[in-house]
């Protein structure tokens, strides 16, 4: 890609537009090549360095810019020097989601940034998890997306764009959170298909969790507060789910 168009990745229309994601940074791009051995999409990612990394050992291709060049495709304040431009799977922007394979997060209209990539984390962590993502939820190849997973964006297969309502035609049990659903260590919790998860500050539409017969768990509590963080909640139940 042109240095002009590799800047616009910041922005979620130009991801789209191009099919590419940047990932900056020593651990993330290490990461990138510890996936890129058993994903062979991510052997296309082109990698771009200063001098300070010029001795870098890379089996992706690798292109040599200056600083000032360097500063202005960084999205970091500080710029480390090693940033790869990466093709975005042409199976993740997709609603073909259900594969049986794998538990399914769902996580309708997530909002925050340092929320979705805690959670690819934990995912990536446990494995046997995929991502699905509602419509109206943050991009997950949105920069900070990407530096908080810590790699795990290449690990978690993701579907974009999934409808809350396509949910009971994929998936025959359907769980999500409530105070006064069965505590989670329930039995029935570990037979569920697709957990779902909702927006940060407004949760899952009532009816359209009826709509979709969802079972209600609850994490067991001391009642001081209201609420779980969100990514917070999500790890609960992927523990609880694989324990």
């Amino acid at each position: 890609m042109k240095l002009d168009d590799i800047k616009k990745l910041h922005q979620k229309k130009y991801r789209s537009q191009f099919g590419h994601y940047l990932v900056e940074g020593e651990h993330l791009v290490l990461e990138l090549q510890r996936a890129a051995e058993q994903q062979p999409a991510l052997r296309q990612a082109e990698l771009l360095v200063t001098d300070a990394y010029e001795s870098w050992q890379s089996p992706l291709r690798t292109q040599l810019i200056s600083s000032k060049k360097m500063a202005q495709i960084s999205d970091t304040k500080t710029p480390q020097g090693i940033v790869a431009v990466v093709p975005i799977s042409p199976a993740s922007p997709s609603a073909e989601a259900n594969d049986k394979t794998d538990i399914a997060i769902y996580l309708h209209e997530i909002q925050d940034p340092g929320n979705l990539g805690t959670i690819l984390r934990t995912l990536a962590w446990f494995g046997g998890f995929r991502c699905l993502l509602s419509p109206g939820s943050v991009d997950p190849y949105n920069p900070k997306v990407v530096r908080a997973s810590m790699g795990a964006i290449f690990h978690v297969p993701m579907a974009l764009d999934v409808p809350l309502d396509s949910l009971a035609g994929r998936y025959s049990s359907i769980a999500s959170l409530d105070m006064s659903g069965e505590a989670l260590t329930d039995p029935s919790f570990k037979s569920v298909d697709c957990y779902v998860f909702g927006n940060e500050a407004r949760g899952v539409p009532r009816e359209a969790l009826n709509d979709l017969n969802a079972t209600a768990f609850t994490i067991p509590g001391s009642g001081v507060i209201e609420s779980l963080n969100l990514a917070s909640a999500v790890n609960l139940c992927v523990y609880e789910r694989v324990r």
